[in-house]
């Protein structure tokens, strides 16, 4: 293989993001089984996966690295909240954000990963450069 062809077998990459008390989630498993195995932890509303113990973070972090995943583990928020304006169109943001606080002037998101980060700032969002409680 050449050397600058990249490998499509790369793995799948879920970010667990320590919020408040809790460590949340987001991902669209392709198939039912590994969903129905963690569908305890799914929050319909927030469209999320919700851990409430450290016990059920490394329960369900064993269980997706068996099913080929790569987990990151991030003990706080930083680096993941963006912010836009209330003028600011922000749908394509809310759709990959964890979770979303309000202000007078600022939506604040939590990204679900950093890919969604950049994703965010490419779409006008500013990086938020402390940790922020959800």
């Amino acid at each position: 293989m050449p050397e600058n062809t990249l490998s499509i077998t790369s793995k799948k990459s879920i970010t667990i993001i320590k919020a408040g008390s809790h460590w949340i989630f987001k991902h669209f498993f392709d198939d039912t089984e590994s969903f129905r195995e963690l569908a305890d932890y799914y929050d319909k509303d927030g469209y999320r996966f919700v851990l409430k113990t450290p016990g059920e973070r490394n329960l369900v972090q064993k269980l997706l690295e068996r099913r080929g995943f790569d987990v990151e583990l991030a003990e706080n928020s930083r680096g993941y909240v963006v912010k836009l304006s209330h003028k600011s169109k922000y749908a394509g943001v809310l759709k990959n954000s964890l979770a979303q606080i309000e202000t007078p002037e600022w939506r604040i998101f939590l990204m679900k990963d950093q890919a969604a980060v950049k994703e965010a700032i490419r779409q006008g969002a500013k990086l938020v450069e402390v940790d922020v409680q959800f």
